[in-house]
């Protein structure tokens, strides 16, 4: 078996599939994308569709980590990223589509906000990154690709400001699917991989990991993604932060 990912550095739907990858052992290449630049490039290889991680696995071409988990349980259905239990998996199924059509959402553009201000951590984002070219310069030419980004993402101020008064309920609806079971068992489904990712690369934001890091949701994800690359300082106006006080 053959496995292709493209993906973007940093980019947390992209670290889900590579865990999913790594979950089920398949071996895998990666190639990392500049955003933004990736959306031609994909077209150009075949994919239907513009967006990150795009898995090619035995001539076949699948896109989005939603679609990427059920792809590898069809073709190795060992170790599971479902449970067997359909009550079960219903509930892991839930979590898993608000992790990645809400979640996913709220990461990106708070992210992409910042960067978008502050390019200077750009170059943290990048740590491991397989561009094919140095990091050093590919940080160095980043900026119309951080406003560009922020643009096609809407990671204006006002989602933004929306984005962050929205997390104490995302982060209390994470710690009750732990509490509840759905995830932050000792084996990962596809649900933990969907949602930690997404919180990992909340942590990386100096003005959101303290309200993060001593709940449930930051414990799952330093023991689901450890070493997830990016740091940016605290560059949010203070009034944005009030809902998390």
């Amino acid at each position: 078996m053959k496995a292709r990912l493209f993906t973007i550095p940093a980019s947390h739907p992209g670290w889900t599939a590579q865990l999913m990858l790594e979950r089920k052992g398949i071996p895998y290449s990666r190639t990392d994308l500049v955003a933004v630049v990736s959306k031609p490039i994909l077209r150009a290889l075949g994919f239907p569709g513009v967006t990150v991680p795009a898995l090619i696995v035995d001539g076949r071409r699948i896109q989005g980590s939603r679609a990427i988990a059920r792809e590898l349980e069809l073709i190795a259905p060992e170790p599971p990223l479902f449970p067997a239990d359909p009550a079960d998996r219903v509930r892991v199924e839930e979590a898993e589509a608000w992790g990645d059509e809400v979640l996913q959402g709220i990461a990106r553009r708070l992210v992409w906000n910042l960067l978008r201000r502050d390019r200077a951590p750009i170059v943290t984002y990048l740590t491991g990154a397989r561009l094919g070219l140095p990091v050093a310069i590919a940080a160095r030419t980043a900026a119309p690709i951080a406003a560009l980004s922020a643009h096609f993402n809407r990671a204006d101020d006002a989602h933004a400001i929306a984005d962050i008064a929205a997390l104490p309920e995302a982060i209390g609806r994470i710690d009750g699917y732990i509490e509840a079971g759905v995830i932050g068992g000792e084996t990962p489904n596809a649900a933990d991989l969907q949602i930690a990712t997404s919180v990992a690369l909340l942590m990386t934001l100096d003005d959101l990991r303290p309200f993060i890091e001593g709940r449930p949701a930051g414990a799952l994800a330093r023991r689901l993604v450890p070493g997830y690359p990016g740091h940016a300082p605290p560059g949010f106006p203070a009034a944005w932060l009030e809902p998390l006080r």
